[in-house]
């Protein structure tokens, strides 16, 4: 699996290697089981810090998509099969553009609600 970053971009480091992941979730690049190159080597490879790496693993860790564990890395869970990695992608776009149009949290939070609720 490749993880891509684009040093030239707004969105912090470690948010675009969660994205990275993400977008190879939901485009079926990788599977439920499969496990996440280590930390280390990605970060070597992009030029950037471990623990910018280790940040993108652990948002994807929050999210329910990847189990991480001391000697054993990063393994996509089950719930990175379903939809809810494409739902979690499409979230951090949504963030980013929203944070590009200077709206905050509680203002997306407002729209999604609102959207909720007329559907």
């Amino acid at each position: 699996m490749l993880i891509r970053i684009d040093p030239t971009s707004a969105v912090p480091l470690g948010d675009q290697v969660a994205a990275s992941v993400r977008r190879a979730i939901a485009d079926g690049q990788v599977v439920a089981g499969e496990k996440l190159p280590p930390a280390r080597e990605v970060a070597e490879s992009l030029g950037i810090n471990l623990h910018t790496v280790l940040r993108g693993y652990q948002r994807l860790r929050d999210e329910g998509l990847v189990d991480l564990r001391r000697g054993r890395g990063a393994v996509l869970t089950s719930a990175a099969t379903s939809g809810q990695a494409r739902i979690a992608e499409r979230a951090a776009e949504l963030v980013d553009l929203a944070r590009s149009m200077g709206l905050g949290e509680q203002d997306v939070l407002g729209l999604v609600r609102s959207a909720f609720q007329q559907g």
